[in-house]
Parts: C-alpha cells; structure tokens; sequence
C-alpha cells in the first residue's frame, strides 16, 4: 500500500488535516505502523480545478515533513510532484521516490532528477493540468491512448537511463476520465500488464464512487473503494495508493488470497 499524506490546505479529501509539520509526520508513522509499504507526500493538489502552487510553496511544506518522517522511519517514501525541483530537493532530503502525474510530460528535467538520483518513478497517465482536464474526458479508444501515453513515459525514462525495474505505471483513475471513462479502465487493467511494469491504482474515495453511491463526502467512501482494490487485486494490480491503510491491506489480503488460493504470509 502506499499511503496518502497530503501537506496541502486544499486536497479534496483531507485537506488541511495535515498541514502542520508535527501533525504530518504523526499521520506518517501511524500509517506505516498500519501496514503502508510507501508514504507518498504531496504538497500540492491536484483534484479537478485545483489552484497552481509554486514550487518554493510546495518545498516548504513537504521538505520538513520528509526529514521528519526520515528521522524516525526506514520506510520508503515518495515524493507527489511534477515539478523537478521539488522533486531533487525530495530526493536529497531523503525521499526514494516520485510519483509525477504527468508521466514526464509536465517537467522535461523530471527524468534526468530522478535519474541521477536513483530514485524509482511512479508514471501516470492524464490529459491536461489539473485545472483543465476535466474539461476534455472524450476519448476515441481511452484504453490504447492510455497503453500509449504510458509507453511514451516509461520510453523517455529509459532514454534517462533509468532501468525499467524502477518503473511502476498508473493509469490516471479520475483524471482527464469521466465516470464510464474510470470504469472502462478499472474492467480492462490486465492490458497494463503488456507494459512490463508494476501497476499504481489510485482509487480512493474518489467523485467517481461517490457518484455511484450518490455519495457527496469523500470520507464516506470507503467501502466503495475497497471494491476496487479487490477488483485490482485480482487483475493483477500490485500496488495501490490510499487514505486508509489498513482497511485496504484487508481488503487486498482477502482478495490475494481467494486468487492465489492460499493464505498470505502476515509480519
């Protein structure tokens, strides 16, 4: 699991429940202490509409939450972020990770950062920014644009120089996709399998279920988003990002299980 900590004011979910430094890093540990394998901090949000954030705002919320989080914790942590800078100085502050939305197509210097930092890339699909990819849900094959965006991402990371082995793809639930756009994907994640990657889903308490369920607060989606993670589960999803970490561990545990017909090995 990788565990969400966003550090923003505005995050559609959680925002402002861990804007303060302390409160973070407090969130942080009991997450991994849950059962999160990563903790993926973002300093910006980047929910339909979001305002832009500068990135000498991003690193002053997220670089003091990673030397935190550092100092009392081995885990892996991951860095949200399409900026380059902030995503070097994350990375020198003891981050492992980026997870860029954009699949290297927001910043050119991403790739040579990561690269020379010798930090694994999470590569997501979308279409737009944030502020504007709403506003363009309309594919003629979502699937194979999807397939080829993200070919495109893992090929400009290798011409980094950076092993595919430290490459995980996400296909972008919820961004630049309308709800049957998210649900086409969600029934076809086997075909990310052709990528040669390790699957990122992120599904959590997202509009899409909310829509579904007719349900407006983003907190009370949970059981929603637990059906995907079992979904994923069993087409071979390996990874997935989410607010709450043990319900989701369970969930997928459960899942794991019935596929693979034989109980998992619990720490």
């Amino acid at each position: 699991m990788m565990a969400i900590l966003n550090v923003t004011p505005d995050s559609f979910s959680d925002g402002g429940d861990y804007i303060e430094i302390s409160a973070a890093i407090e969130r942080g540990l009991e997450m991994a202490e849950q059962g999160a394998a990563i903790l993926d901090v973002g300093g910006e949000s980047t929910r339909p509409g979001a305002p832009v954030v500068s990135a000498e705002v991003e690193l002053e919320r997220v670089i003091p939450v990673i030397e935190g989080l550092r100092r009392h914790t081995s885990i892996p942590l991951s860095i949200d972020t399409h900026k380059a800078t902030v995503a070097g100085a994350a990375l020198a502050a003891g981050a492992n990770f980026v997870n860029d939305i954009s699949g290297l197509s927001f910043d050119s210097r991403m790739a040579a950062v990561a690269a020379a930092a010798g930090a694994g890339l999470f590569l997501m699909h979308t279409r737009g920014t944030p502020q504007q990819m709403q506003k363009d849900t309309d594919y003629q094959d979502l699937l194979i644009e999807v397939l080829q965006y993200l070919q495109g991402s893992i090929s400009r990371a290798r011409s980094a120089g950076i092993s595919t082995e430290r490459l995980a793809v996400d296909p972008g639930i919820g961004f630049a996709k309308n709800v049957a756009g998210n649900l086409l994907l969600l029934k076809h994640l086997t075909a990310l399998h052709q990528l040669g990657c390790p699957i990122l889903l992120g599904t959590s308490r997202k509009s899409f279920i909310g829509k579904i369920l007719h349900q407006d607060d983003p907190r009370r989606r949970l059981y929603g988003t637990l059906a995907t993670i079992a979904l994923g589960v069993a087409q071979g999803v390996q990874l997935f990002r989410v607010h709450d970490v043990r319900p989701a561990c369970e969930a997928a545990l459960v899942a794991w299980a019935i596929r693979e017909q034989q109980f998992p090995l619990l720490p």
